[in-house]
């Protein structure tokens, strides 16, 4: 309506350079409007500048192989006294040039665009199909290199993630590698302060954003604020702070944060933290201390202090463990006794899974350290309070599978030589359980079939259920304390307490789709196949 054509061609030049699935259209349109108009009208103000520049410098005459509009970039050389109709065609050339670019890029990114389902921003959660088609677009951007490309569509993501901290933290993460402070400064801001503001994960990760930047105060600040008002004792942010106050030098302030947090939990009625508090107080005095009695000291007056419960006698077993000196077999058995054993009080949180769990950790520990008594009394006390509430109908289903099995080794046996189903069958399950089962006498087979937890509770090395991996760190973190040197962060803190699910760094996890033949596998043999377990994007980037 304005009639300013040199507007309309830059607004045309700007759409051609960028993929959408308008593109043919719009190029269509643009040569209809260019045919339509001089070239005069078409050029803006610094093209008009920029060719009258390029002549006065070349004396009014343009070199063999320049085109005359100097503020395209063109690959194709023109010759000086060209009429206007070509030098016309040239500059819809160029715009071909860009128009069949972007339709090129258009073609790669087509599949992950019609995956966005809702490009704006709504509380409801993503499905998980869109939030890993976002992962998938952006690892494709960061592989092309193209930094405006990246910073607009990290841009795009944030609206629709906006509620999702691991899209915040990649992209600060993104920024810093590429060298943008001024950028991951601002998306931390816009994070930590609006967006995810009330979600300890950012506030976490921007305390060792700003740790490892040098900021020394906002780190320390950023733990306070977890502390306080976000999320008051989280394991996972008091361990982070007192490692970080070690690594700067602060021992007393480290220790001084653990007994406060101690002292504040011990207020609360029936606090979940208090037992993995004094048990991670422990370990870090005696892998940064090197203090092993004043470590053993912590955890009995937890013992004293405290219900019992089974990550604090887990820890007790795994850090006995490892000492060189005696170990403390009659005191454990004492505390195990009365863990098992039932009791009256109702206030007991302990289930019957957990009481089976510690009583088959402390038989692994006493077939390693004890002597054929303290075994003998394990066992039988073992046996008398789990093995007698064992399922008819699992046992009734275990004897039939196992006839089944082997009777179809008999008759596969003749023509292969490879393990029998039966064979496989007995392997899936703990061979601990077949060693009880030797020592009462028993046929394998009298067994009920064992779950996933009880399978693993039997597995050596004091390896634990999945519900409590959180705590298997204890037999291999207790080594030799070494107290000059700072402790690596990253053995023991994967799966702290369920209010506060970690994610993990950057990746890391592959968000790419299976292929058929992965399906297909899957649906041929489902069976032999450990389920798997779901993991939290970029769970790790801590």
């Amino acid at each position: 309506m304005r009639e300013e054509w040199s507007r309309i061609a830059a607004i045309y030049t700007r759409i051609l350079e960028t993929p959408n699935q308008q593109l043919d259209r719009y190029f269509t349109s643009f040569k209809e409007f260019a045919a339509s108009r001089p070239l005069s009208e078409l050029r803006t103000s610094e093209e008009v500048a920029a060719v009258a520049d390029a002549s006065s410098e070349n004396g009014g005459h343009l070199n063999e192989g320049e085109h005359p509009d100097a503020a395209e970039p063109s690959s194709k050389p023109v010759s000086a006294g060209l009429t206007e109709a070509e030098e016309l065609d040239k500059y819809v050339a160029i715009r071909e040039e860009m128009y069949k670019k972007a339709k090129e890029f258009d073609s790669k990114i087509i599949g992950f665009e019609a995956a966005i389902r809702r490009p704006y921003f709504h509380v409801r959660p993503l499905n998980v199909a869109e939030l890993e088609n976002w992962h998938n677009y952006l690892d494709f951007i960061e592989r092309e290199g193209d930094f405006n490309k990246v910073v607009k569509l990290y841009e795009r993501c944030l609206i629709a993630c906006a509620n999702y901290p691991e899209y915040w933290i990649r992209y600060v993460l993104c920024m810093e590698a590429s060298g943008s402070m001024d950028l991951a400064d601002n998306a931390l801001a816009r994070a930590s302060q609006v967006f995810v503001k009330r979600q300890p994960e950012i506030h976490i990760f921007a305390a060792r954003f700003k740790e490892q930047n040098g900021d020394i105060p906002g780190a320390r600040a950023a733990y306070q604020l977890v502390h306080v008002e976000i999320s008051p004792g989280l394991l996972e942010a008091i361990i982070r702070h007192a490692n970080m106050e070690h690594r700067l030098g602060n021992l007393e302030d480290a220790i001084s944060l653990y007994e406060q947090v101690i002292s504040i939990e011990k207020g609360k009625e029936h606090s979940q933290t208090l037992p993995l508090l004094y048990a991670q107080y422990s370990r870090f005095v005696y892998l940064v201390l090197g203090n092993a009695e004043k470590a053993r000291d912590i955890l009995v007056k937890a013992t004293e202090d405290l219900q019992l419960s089974k990550p604090l006698l887990e820890a007790l077993i795994h850090f006995e463990s490892i000492q060189p000196s005696s170990k403390q077999i009659d005191y454990l058995d004492s505390l195990v006794d009365k863990f098992i054993l039932p009791s009256t009080d109702s206030s007991n949180p302990a289930s019957a899974v957990e009481k089976e769990e510690i009583s088959s950790i402390f038989i692994e520990f006493l077939g390693l350290y004890g002597d054929t008594q303290s075994i003998k009394r394990a066992e039988d006390r073992h046996a008398k309070f789990f093995l007698p509430h064992r399922s008819t109908s699992e046992f009734r289903k275990r004897h039939a599978e196992d006839y089944l099995a082997s009777e179809k080794a008999k008759v596969a046996k003749p023509y292969s030589s490879a393990p029998s189903p039966a064979q496989s069958l007995m392997g899936a399950y703990p061979s601990a359980q077949n060693q009880w089962a030797a020592g009462y006498n028993l046929q394998p087979q009298a067994w009920p079939p064992a779950t996933q937890a009880q399978g693993q509770q039997w597995t050596p090395g004091y390896s634990q259920p999945a519900a409590y991996s959180g705590y298997s760190g204890y037999a291999s973190s207790y080594t030799t304390p070494q107290v000059p040197t700072s402790v690596p962060q990253t053995a023991a803190y994967g799966a702290y307490p369920p209010a506060y699910p970690v994610q993990p760094a950057f990746p890391q996890q592959s968000y790419a789709q299976p292929t058929a033949a992965v399906a297909a596998a899957a649906t041929v043999a489902p069976a032999q196949q450990p389920a798997s377990v779901p993991q939290a994007y970029y769970g790790n980037y801590y």
